[in-house]
């Protein structure tokens, strides 16, 4: 465990960090252990990856984790050449996220969610602005930073997408499915 300048044990909480758009087919490749290495020297603890999309959970104190985000983006744009948004939860925010899915709630089929994570919060006139009836029969509820999906044809053939969700609610948004959130929450300790 980390020590202040007194040598008290600094707190630290699980994080998870959500990359998004890497390891796509031949397209912003990057290697996960270059990944957990980039994070232990951002000075992060017990880092760990899942799957090879951009799924990392690691420790760090509250005010490093703030950082996070900026710090690895430049970190991957210096190393590897990409440049990579990220997003981050704490393993708290992430299993509220899990209990509020409306969608879980009403009994939908599992396979057909998933959950948007954004930067930051939409302004209320931003979420107004978003169209309902874009991608029929696919739905959405925007919950604070998350949008809960259920896409019934497959999210590949959603008109509700990342570059969507970006320029309507003016952030930054990356997409999982359900499976791999409930794992997520599952190795975050949730």
């Amino acid at each position: 465990m980390a020590k202040d300048r007194l040598g008290t044990p600094k707190k630290t909480d699980v994080h998870i960090a959500l990359l998004r758009g890497i390891n796509l087919t031949t397209h912003n490749r990057l290697p996960m252990a270059g990944l957990v290495t980039t994070f232990e020297q951002a000075g992060c603890r017990h880092v760990q990856t899942y799957i090879q999309s951009g799924n990392v959970i690691f420790e760090a104190q509250p005010e490093l984790a703030r950082q996070i985000p900026g710090i690895i983006s430049k970190a991957i744009t210096r190393q590897f050449g990409l440049e990579i948004p990220l997003v981050t939860r704490t393993a708290a925010e992430l299993r509220t996220i899990v209990r509020a899915n409306p969608f879980q709630r009403s009994g939908a089929d599992e396979r057909l969610l998933h959950v948007a994570f954004l930067a930051d919060s939409p302004a209320a006139d931003r979420v107004a602005g978003l169209d309902p009836d874009r991608s029929p029969p696919d739905e959405y509820v925007v919950r604070g930073r998350e949008i809960y999906l259920r896409c019934p044809n497959g999210v590949a053939r959603s008109k509700l997408t990342n570059a969507y969700f970006d320029s309507k609610l003016a952030t930054i948004c990356t997409i999982r499915n359900w499976k791999t959130t409930l794992k997520l929450l599952a190795l975050a300790g949730g």
